[in-house]
């Protein structure tokens, strides 16, 4: 009769004890190939891997380590805005004048597909400087959270970046963003009463709009007239010029370029107070979220050939985030017990999900053995019950040990 032990696959405990992750690679060699496909495409961030650490590893390799690791930090980043919104711990402290700007971005997918991914930025306002005898205001300390989901969603999960920065608590926010409808819901959400400032160059290309329909494109008399009012934008506000467009209104009733573009600007007239705005100390131009879009998003995720599956975009992303807001060994960290935990956890269940199957396999042959199978065993001669061992030598070391109970064995027979 065969012995079977019921063993299963197992994890060396050393191995936890060191802080292994998945996989060959080392700790140090694994964070190291992940940080370099945040940087460069996976092919090339395997090359530069076997050239820094001596190590061969293949683009798929490369790939999957750092789509696992943008992913735990997906996942990580969900269960802490989960926590923020069960238990609503105070804000830290934020700066004394935030700056929060948000924008949009095309990445290409697979089969031809585009997806918008969302981007918010948040940096720290900077006194105003004087530059080629104008006065300039710039955003320093920037950081950054990027999904590609909806709105809705991308105003949930943000709170992660919000809480962490401190603007609910920060003394003042300026919320410089163009006009869309859902940003100004995600500034309703996170910092409702901040300074809200409509990107002066957004304003600006709908005051084109009017100028090329009224004097035509790329035309010498059509620049000149934008220069003119965005200037007149600029540094005396909005009054004056939506004025002259209600005039032309009535002029081109009908004109979509006109009616339309004069509903956009007189809707957000409160956003287009610059003068004030620049006496205030604000930046009235939201180039971090635009240089953040190129920076974050698109070196990365649009480059020549690329084409991502939907699922793995926000992986992606989370490194890219880390990476660019400077953030890499306050998160690496968290990221890396994060994996840990994930591998033990689908162990656990790959370990239970065998022990399952075995006892079900058990319970399916218990009715193949019939109730008077063991009772007829029992009556058996013996000779046709025990196991037909091979005879050994007496000098034979199996022999030095006495054998265990059959499994079928005669309850008539005397014990030992």
């Amino acid at each position: 009769m065969e012995l079977v032990q019921d063993v299963d696959k197992g994890f060396f405990p050393l191995d936890e004890e060191l802080k292994l992750l998945p996989g060959e690679l080392t700790p140090h060699g694994h964070e190291n190939l992940v940080r370099l496909c945040g940087w460069m495409p996976f092919e090339k961030a395997a090359e530069m891997f076997a050239a820094l650490q001596e190590i061969e590893v293949s683009p798929a390799l490369s790939q999957r380590s750092s789509e696992r690791a943008g992913a735990a930090y997906v996942d990580l980043q969900t269960k802490e805005v989960e926590y923020l919104e069960c238990e609503m711990p105070d804000a830290p402290k934020g700066g004394d004048k935030l700056q929060m700007s948000a924008d949009g971005a095309m990445v290409p997918l697979l089969h031809g597909q585009w997806g918008e991914v969302r981007t918010l930025v948040i940096g720290e306002v900077q006194p105003a400087v004087q530059e080629q005898g104008e006065w300039v205001v710039h955003t320093r300390n920037l950081s950054y959270f990027s999904r590609k989901m909806s709105a809705e969603e991308f105003t949930r999960l943000a709170l992660v970046e919000t809480q962490r920065r401190g603007i609910e608590t920060a003394d003042q926010v300026g919320a410089l963003m163009d006009g869309s409808d859902w940003l100004q819901g995600l500034t309703d959400h996170h910092r409702p009463d901040a300074v809200r400032i409509l990107d002066f160059p957004h304003a600006g290309d709908h005051i084109s709009l009017i100028g090329e329909f009224l004097h035509g494109e790329g035309t010498p008399q059509t620049q000149e007239w934008i220069n003119q009012r965005l200037h007149q934008l600029k540094h005396e506000g909005p009054t004056e010029l939506l004025s002259e467009f209600h005039q032309l209104q009535e002029q081109y009733s009908q004109e979509k370029a006109v009616t339309g573009n004069l509903a956009y600007l007189e809707k957000r007239q409160a956003q287009m107070q610059y003068p004030i705005f620049q006496n205030q100390g604000w930046p009235i131009g939201s180039g971090i979220v635009e240089s953040g879009n190129k920076l974050v998003v698109e070196v990365r995720l649009k480059g020549s050939g690329m084409h991502w599956a939907d699922e793995h975009v926000n992986s992606m992303l989370a490194i890219r985030n880390i990476l660019c807001s400077d953030r890499w060994k306050q998160e690496w960290p968290r990221i890396e017990t994060q994996l840990r935990q994930q591998a033990s956890q689908r162990r656990r269940e790959l370990h239970q999900s065998r022990r399952d199957q075995r006892e079900l396999t058990a319970q399916q042959m218990l009715p193949l053995i019939s109730p008077g199978t063991i009772e007829t065993l029992n009556s058996a001669p013996p000779e046709l019950i025990q196991p037909d061992f091979p005879k050994q030598s007496k000098e034979n070391p199996w022999r030095k040990f006495k054998y265990g109970r059959s499994l079928f064995q005669r309850t008539d027979l005397p014990k030992n």
